[in-house]
């Protein structure tokens, strides 16, 4: 019997967080999903609330709860997935609020999620996967590939091991960094199955050294059967491998990959139609490049640093942040470079920079990782000296000062105005009360049909959301005339 290899689909979440900077609309995102759902993926990643309800609501426009109740409501064939557990950090968001947000995605239907702890610090993550379980949702719990001098092999079969005694629905080995070699591959995978015991183990893994597509291979040589990949163009470059290149080349191998091309085909012709249009990236393979294993940059984190610099005019310093986010990931004692931790490694980069000396300006979250706020092995690991240059400022003591209150959400209701609904009572509290009026006036959502000439798609938004009857384009090759009823 021909082994059957599964595929999970994070084009809709990984592929534009690492390559659009989560700027897809939901007008584009539902029509490619129903192509998707008709792709024969195994499950597809869907929503990543920390992200996207700030994103959706300040850069885009829109309102994230559509975006979970129309996708789930198209998704009819496929698993959708949350990539998120309930704990937003340090209190920023209540811990009962993001209980809230949780139920209400088990409510629209999504019962599985991808979920982390930063440091691979399993017994941290234990009570929230345990509460997830209790609330209806399942984890696929990530162990976290690194490299530096602590990221040893003896480190990650411990750090499987208990992973594994949590007993998830599954695990998943996750180069967030694209750092794996086939080489590494080889070396150490084995030694993570075997210490997962009966727990299957997902692959997931980045392009960001030109080695990701090959690197599946040779995890399904070592016995994974459940891939993680993106549809182009939102594959390759920082984002997963390509599920063509990933079909073709296993199908080759005589594996079974029971995968729609014709659906996943359609979808990638309509998505790439969208990133012309509207200048967006389309992801193409990389050469290797030696100075990814000291930044260690994740892909997400990079498209949207680059992102920022260039709406500040200074998207010319990303190559000096690079060079100074090595330095600083290691004098913070080499933490994984993954959310929240790459961020406050690449923000407190980018503030040495733009300074122009060390340390001078840190972030509230600099100092709050210091102070082991964010994890308890930073204050194993880091330079005592940083550390001390971090926390020898009046901010340092007030922050140490602080209480981080967690309030009931009977007591977060009272606080507030009486007539906010559950999401409103969300939206507020992951952005603030100007948020939940905007989301109150929106229009509907306005979709671009799959098969659409994009420029015939972009006269009808114009010709609808115009105050003029009639609406002209022409050219020497074609005109175009739209007029309203």
């Amino acid at each position: 019997m021909t082994d059957e290899i599964k595929v999970i689909d994070t084009t809709l979440r990984d592929g534009q967080q690492s390559l659009w900077a989560m700027n897809m609309r939901t007008g584009w995102m539902l029509p490619s999903l129903e192509q998707l759902d008709d792709a024969g993926y195994e499950a597809m990643e869907f929503f990543v609330p920390v992200v996207q309800i700030k994103k959706m609501i300040r850069d885009l426009g829109e309102d994230p709860f559509e975006w979970l109740r129309q996708g789930t409501a198209r998704a009819k064939k496929t698993p959708l997935r949350l990539h998120a557990g309930y704990r937003s950090g340090l209190g920023k968001v209540p811990e009962s609020v993001s209980k809230l947000l949780l139920q209400k995605i088990i409510d629209a239907g999504i019962t599985t999620a991808r979920i982390s702890d930063p440091w691979n610090d399993f017994d941290t993550l234990k009570e929230e996967h345990d509460e997830m379980r209790r609330m209806g949702v399942e984890s696929v719990v990530n162990l976290i590939y690194s490299v530096s001098p602590r990221h040893t092999d003896a480190y990650f079969i411990e750090r499987t091991r208990k992973a594994a005694a949590l007993k998830p629905y599954r695990l998943c080995f996750k180069d967030v960094g694209g750092l794996l070699t086939p080489a590494r591959v080889r070396e150490l995978l084995p030694k993570v199955l075997e210490a997962a015991g009966d727990i299957p183990v997902e692959f997931h893994n980045h392009c960001n050294n030109g080695l990701g597509t090959y690197n599946v291979q040779e995890a399904v040589a070592l016995g994974i059967r459940h891939v993680h990949s993106a549809v182009p163009p939102l594959a390759d470059g920082s984002s997963q491998p390509s599920v063509l290149d990933i079909h073709r080349n296993l199908s080759a191998q005589g594996y079974d990959v029971p995968l729609n091309i014709e659906a996943i085909t359609t979808a990638s012709e309509y998505l790439t139609g969208i990133a012309r249009r509207e200048d967006l990236a389309i992801g193409k393979p990389r050469a290797f490049d030696e100075s990814l294993y000291a930044h260690q940059i994740p892909g997400g984190m990079i498209s949207n640093l680059e992102y920022q610099l260039e709406k500040v005019g200074m998207g010319d310093r990303m190559g000096l942040i690079r060079e100074e986010a090595a330095k600083v990931r290691a004098e913070l004692g080499y933490p994984i470079m993954v959310t929240p931790l790459s961020q406050f490694v690449g923000t407190q980069s980018a503030i040495n920079v733009i300074t122009g000396e060390r340390y001078k300006q840190v972030s509230d979250e600099t100092i709050q990782y210091a102070l082991g706020a964010w994890g308890r092995e930073a204050l194993e690991h880091m330079d005592q000296n940083v550390r001390d240059r971090i926390l020898d400022r009046p901010r340092a003591k007030e922050i140490e000062a602080m209480e981080v209150p967690q309030p009931t959400l009977e007591e977060v209701r009272t606080s507030t105005s009486s007539d906010l609904s559950d999401e409103e009572l969300v939206i507020r509290a992951y952005a603030d009360d100007a948020a939940v009026k905007f989301v109150r006036n929106l229009p509907p959502v306005r979709e671009e049909p799959i098969g659409h000439s994009p420029l015939v798609a972009l006269v009808a938004q114009l010709a609808a959301q115009s105050a003029q009857h009639e609406i002209s384009v022409t050219t020497p090759e074609f005109s175009v005339n739209l007029s309203k009823a």
